[in-house]
């Protein structure tokens, strides 16, 4: 298939189909096939490789089937819930589906911004026949209005020629914390999510206990304290793909960001850096639907994502990034890197080897408390 683009305002993109072959492998055919379905659909996601890895496993795949329709890629994610509010306030819908991380899942949800869903109406049995909402489970559905896609972690990633470091190597997520044995500016996300968490556990804090400390004037103090010690050192970031440049340009010695970012990173664009699974952070990510779609663009919507969650293209995804399906019949799925031929189960969050000391995020405990942490977390940073 050949596919036109077309650069659009603030960085979005538009895929158009220029020409359809036969796909193999669509579960069946979705509930809203044959009603009237709109021709256009913006899909807002996260830039760079993660995307990249949606448009191949099942965005190109679809416009083969669908010539007729016209993608709009926005790459607005990571300010996904204040987008939704800006829209539903000026009664201005404009995104169709929206990929979000499990929090702002329910926070779209609570806020009714974002359309409640039976996931076994939205999304494909498993080709055994199992219904989608026993094939994702209980712990990925985690909101009414969230269609998840992947299981990822946060982590950091490390340089392996800091001559400073006298031959030392990182091995826990405290030493991002130690400026004495290993030196050089980090990059942390400009945002209290993990670095708080981070910044406790280092503090002595046990993971089970993390979220009740942070409930307390007391305890983010004491995540703030921590972080003070590294704060003069450390470079913010906004974007998924900031990290891995910063690295890559020898900028930091030391970064966060998703665990997808650094694999392409590491093995795709073989810079000299590792990946540090120790208190990896674990999230999900997945869809929610705008509430108030028309007809004809919830027909559209549905019908994608009928076929983007089915057991197939989700295993289709971790050709591409390693990030963990949601769904369980898809696993076994996981196989080879589309293009280097290596095996992607050893580079997946949850591959046994990298889960050992894994901290799982309380994903209710943000939908309650972000907006008042982040208001917080953004002082500090000014002070």
């Amino acid at each position: 298939m050949k596919i036109k683009t077309m650069l659009l305002g603030s960085g979005a993109v538009m895929l158009i189909a220029a020409s359809a072959v036969a796909q193999d492998g669509q579960t069946t055919e979705s509930p809203v096939a044959g009603e009237p379905m709109a021709d256009e659909m913006t899909i807002v996601s996260w830039g760079g490789a993660y995307q990249d890895s949606q448009l191949k496993a099942y965005v190109e795949p679809y416009l083969e089937m669908h010539p007729e329709v016209q993608v709009t890629w926005d790459e607005s994610s990571a300010e996904a819930v204040a987008g939704m509010r800006a829209q539903s306030e000026a009664n201005n819908v404009t995104w169709d589906l929206v990929d979000v991380t499990a929090a702002d899942a329910m926070r779209l949800c609570d806020e009714g911004l974002a359309m409640e869903v039976d996931i076994d109406e939205i999304a494909a049995p498993a080709p055994d026949g199992t219904e989608a909402s026993e094939d994702f489970g209980e712990d990925m559905l985690v909101s009414d209005c969230f269609i998840p896609q992947i299981a990822y972690s946060y982590t950091f990633g490390y340089r392996t020629d800091v001559a400073e470091w006298d031959g030392n190597t990182p091995s826990s997520i405290c030493d991002v914390f130690d400026l004495e044995t290993f030196p050089g500016r980090r990059s942390l996300e400009r945002r209290p999510h993990n670095n708080m968490e981070w910044a406790l556990i280092c503090d002595g804090v046990a993971m089970d206990d993390v979220y009740d400390a942070l409930e307390t004037e007391e305890g983010r103090q004491q995540a703030f304290a921590k972080l003070d010690t590294i704060k003069d050192q450390t470079v913010w970031w906004t974007a998924g793909a900031d990290t891995p440049q910063l690295l890559a340009d020898g900028e930091v010695v030391f970064g966060s960001t998703y665990n997808g970012r650094l694999f392409s990173l590491i093995v795709e664009q073989d810079q000299p850096v590792e990946m540090m699974w120790d208190t990896q952070s674990y999230d999900l990510d997945g869809w929610v639907i705008p509430a108030d779609l028309g007809e004809e663009e919830l027909n559209r919507v549905k019908d994608f994502l009928w076929f983007a969650t089915d057991t197939q293209r989700l295993a289709d995804q971790a050709k591409y990034i390693s990030y963990g399906p949601a769904r369980a019949s898809s696993a076994p799925l996981v196989g080879e890197h589309a293009t280097l031929g290596i095996d992607m189960a050893p580079h997946m969050p949850t591959n046994p080897e990298n889960a050992t000391n894994a901290f799982v995020q309380n994903y209710e405990w943000w939908a309650d408390y972000r907006d008042d942490l982040d208001a917080e977390f953004q002082a500090w940073l000014a002070q």
